[in-house]
């Protein structure tokens, strides 16, 4: 089947170009975006976020005469310099950057535009060519609104509020209780009153004095028992419950030790952001814990985790007994989603490698809904593999859901992210989990 695009294009415009413009303009954008994310802290998605495009990628080609080729033939009214078959000497080319180019400080002399995207835009053009796994959640904590929910009836309240059904219910069962008569057996007597009026029979006049008595005590006990008495009125009560979000916490594990390069712990963050991000368009409130660790862990705050450097040998295990501290103190399993990503230039005491694994198998797994490890190195990458990688190989070859990637450069970040989390992976590693 064939289809053909009939639509009428813009005018001096063609569709299919407008289309491919289009779509470089989206990627540019998307690149700006992925761009801003890798120099904001890990937990700034602020409300406004501004990405800038340079204007020369934003501009749609066009077909032109080139000047520099070819012949044209002009005419000229008023001419008196030139006759016809001279020749004009075409202007000599000018160097530099173009339109715009005067008073340009990088000589470029193109502007830049700038995009203000609300958090939404910026998060859905980030994710936009991701696919998600949907992992599972657990109990819901933190709730931060109250909804009205029905908490039975009560005998005071707002007219609007009123239930009528269970006042009538009320009332009818009242007036069953105390046998009020009813408006049809008062009428039923009145009747048989006025017939007997006339009558001058022994019979006839005792029922007629009978009926007198029977109507009056029927009256009477009609107006000492309502139709519908105080006691009778109902009105929907409702309590303010509090309405859950869902929350989660995310620890972020990370090697300080000399050998972490600036480089790699800038791959670190850039792979720690996307985490978060991720997290932060599924749960509510997402808690960050940073622990840094050389032979020894702590819990400390972002700037430190990023920018503090400090010296001594690496022994990875204290990072997860520090995790395992903390979770127990203060993220109970059964309340938080627990998410954890490692990052790690892979040196660890070769004696930690078989703490490491048992830490790892019987302790973080079980309480992790996801866990992450990546390798990260200078740039040109490692051909041979590291002794916690080779450690850590060998729990995924058992069962064990462990995420693993390498990286080197800062293009490498935004595809290995896409790997670890792609939704055909989610079924095994939830097998996985649960087992």
């Amino acid at each position: 089947m064939n289809i053909v695009d009939r639509r009428l294009n813009p005018r001096g415009k063609s569709l299919s170009n407008r289309r491919r413009f289009i779509r470089r303009a989206r990627k540019e954008l998307t690149e700006a975006v992925r761009k801003a994310t890798g120099e904001r802290s890990v937990t700034d998605l602020g409300g406004e976020d501004k990405v800038w495009i340079k204007a020369d990628r934003l501009r749609e080609p066009q077909i032109h005469h080139s000047g520099e080729h070819g012949e044209r033939d002009h005419v000229l009214p008023g001419n008196k310099t030139f006759e016809e078959g001279d020749l004009i000497k075409r202007p000599e080319s000018q160097s530099g950057a173009g339109r715009g180019s005067e008073g340009a400080e990088d000589g470029e002399g193109q502007d830049a535009f700038q995009f203000a995207l609300s958090q939404e835009e910026f998060l859905d053009i980030f994710f936009d060519d991701l696919e998600l796994p949907d992992l599972l959640r657990k109990q819901m904590k933190a709730s931060d609104s109250f909804t009205p929910v029905r908490a039975g009836h009560s005998i005071s309240g707002s007219v609007s509020n009123l239930n009528l059904k269970r006042t009538m219910k009320n009332s009818v069962s009242r007036r069953i209780a105390l046998r009020r008569p009813r408006p049809a057996e008062i009428e039923a007597f009145e009747a048989e009153l006025a017939g007997l009026a006339e009558a001058e029979t022994p019979e006839d006049i005792a029922r007629r004095e009978e009926l007198v008595v029977q109507l009056e005590d029927h009256r009477r006990r009609s107006k000492r028992i309502p139709f519908i008495d105080p006691v009778d009125v109902r009105y929907n009560r409702f309590e303010m419950v509090p309405q859950p979000v869902t929350s989660a916490v995310m620890f972020c594990l990370m090697d300080v030790s000399g050998s972490m390069t600036e480089h790699m712990k800038d791959l670190a963050k850039r792979f720690y952001k996307l985490l978060y991000l991720f997290l932060s368009r599924r749960y509510k409130n997402v808690e960050v814990i940073f622990i840094r660790h050389t032979h020894v862990a702590k819990e400390v705050d972002e700037e430190t985790f990023f920018t503090s450097t400090e010296t001594g040998g690496t022994v990875v295990s204290t990072a997860f007994e520090e995790m395992q501290r903390v979770v127990t103190a203060r993220y109970p399993r059964d309340q938080w989603n627990i998410y954890a990503a490692q990052a790690s230039d892979g040196d660890n005491f070769s004696t930690d490698n078989g703490k490491v694994s048992a830490l790892l198998k019987k302790i973080i797994l079980p309480m992790c809904q996801y866990f992450a490890y990546i390798e990260v190195n200078d740039e040109g990458g490692r051909e041979l593999n590291t002794d916690l990688w080779r450690t850590y190989d060998s729990l995924v070859k058992s069962g064990s859901p462990i995420a693993m990637r390498k990286v080197s450069e800062r293009s490498q970040i935004f595809p290995v992210f896409r790997e670890l989390f792609a939704r055909d992976q989610q079924p095994a590693q939830r097998a996985a989990y649960d087992t």
